[in-house]
């Protein structure tokens, strides 16, 4: 049977392969993937399935087809069980995401099994198109999506939520996302727009959901500054209650700067909770770093070895956690230089298969070895401008053209004068418009 006719088919389905989602590469696929895992075994709106379709469609780009296959009857299995009444409408995009998986493995009877499935379905919804229908659990569905995906998508995830809610008002799942859109949304603009609207919605939603911690550890933090009393109200709450690790770690990071020894605490508690989920190690390991910043002499030794089991952690959990891997060189370094130099050297060796950011990173951390520790001028602005070079705008890009202009400062002390003009060229020429 001919591909080409099914193509156009397949295009034409609401699922997680036509939704256009910005995965960035593998690395980034994987991490999707670890916080997905985490989100299918705490979610408390009933819309496990929905992750489930979205984990099979990222097994799909690692290239895991069987992993992809067994989350889409993992999905199907739990819309029996919990939609049984709406178990057509929840089901569609399941059913797209079999056809794509099918059409990727060259399996195109089953490809039409499920398009026909679909068309069906459509008919039976009287639906415009027989491959699409316009109705508020695909919209919820693609708005979950998009926030499982990065909440750099919250103003789209608001715009799925909101279609949703046009038919179905008073939908406590549908209001649920719609409140985690707009905090989403406040992430990445800092707008007072944005501020108030996400405030009012988490407001509203823990009103009606006394027990969506997550709701109210986003809360908390739209409150920090303007009613600080509430906001540990209400991450007091949280620690207390909830049993979902990504939950806790969100509220750790509320005190993190301030209060490590808190951040820590809660930390250990998501930890018994799930000893496997690396940033769990690594966002401990970040707050025994913030400890040694203020440490007495006596203390360091211990806050350093604890830093260092935490990094350790990171990595076994997750081998191929870059910023893990930069955190334990660090560490190493207080005591033991040549390990920190030996990760570095390592992750040298593996930069093309890094993520762009992840490559920044190793050349930002290698380029301050260089320069801080071994005095080598020269090879650190080697590594900071092929690190600046990437054009991706991360926050290490910035550190990059930070330590670049030091670099600079240094040569023109020391009357080097053509070494310092030719950086600050380079840094003209490379800056983004």
């Amino acid at each position: 049977m001919s591909a080409l006719p099914l193509k156009e088919k397949l295009q034409a389905l609401q699922c997680h392969f036509t939704w256009n989602f910005e995965i960035r590469d593998k690395v980034d696929a994987a991490h999707i993937l670890q916080t997905l895992a985490l989100r299918i075994a705490h979610n408390d709106y009933q819309n496990q399935a929905t992750f489930l379709a979205m984990q099979a469609y990222l097994c799909h780009l690692q290239g895991q087809y069987e992993d992809a296959l067994q989350s889409l009857r993992e999905a199907e299995e739990i819309l029996q069980r919990d939609h049984p009444d709406n178990f057509p409408r929840q089901v569609l995009v399941i059913y797209g995401n079999y056809a794509w998986i099918y059409y990727h493995l060259a399996h195109y009877d089953l490809v039409e099994l499920y398009l026909d499935k679909v068309r069906k379905i459509c008919s039976s919804l009287k639906s415009r198109s027989p491959y699409a229908a316009q109705i508020p659990e695909i919209h919820a569905q693609k708005g979950w999506s998009l926030l499982a995906a990065g909440f750099r998508n919250g103003r789209e995830a608001t715009e799925c939520f909101q279609m949703a809610l046009r038919e179905d008002k008073a939908n406590g799942e549908f209001l649920a996302g719609l409140a985690i859109a707009a905090f989403a949304s406040w992430t990445h603009s800092y707008k007072s727009v944005f501020w108030n609207a996400a405030r009012e919605k988490l407001g509203a939603i823990i009103h009606e959901q006394q027990q969506n911690y997550e709701a109210k550890v986003y809360l908390a933090k739209i409150l920090k500054k303007v009613d600080r009393q509430q906001a540990e109200a209400l991450l007091e709450d949280v620690v207390q209650n909830s049993l979902d690790p990504e939950v806790l770690r969100n509220a750790a990071k509320f005190f993190q700067l301030e209060f490590p020894q808190q951040a820590i605490a809660i930390l250990q508690r998501a930890i018994s909770l799930n000893p496997n989920y690396h940033l769990l190690h690594y966002d401990l390991g970040v707050c025994y770093k913030k400890q040694l910043e203020a440490a007495k002499s006596g203390r360091r030794e211990e806050i350093v070895a604890a830093a260092t089991e935490a990094f350790k952690k990171a990595v076994q959990k997750d081998p191929v956690s870059v910023f893990s891997k930069l955190a334990l060189a660090e560490m190493y370094g207080e005591n033991t230089p040549r390990y920190q130099e030996e990760i570095y050297l390592n992750l040298m060796s593996e930069m093309p298969s890094l993520s762009k950011r992840c490559q920044q990173a190793v050349y930002l951390h290698w380029g301050d070895f260089l320069f801080y520790k071994q005095k080598s001028r020269w090879e650190a602005a080697q590594m900071y401008k092929a690190g600046f070079a990437i054009p991706d705008n991360y926050l290490e890009r910035k550190q990059l053209k930070k330590r670049l202009e030091e670099v600079a400062g240094e040569f023109q002390q020391s009357s080097q004068t053509t070494e310092a003009e030719a950086i600050h060229d380079f840094i003209q020429q490379n800056e983004s418009p």
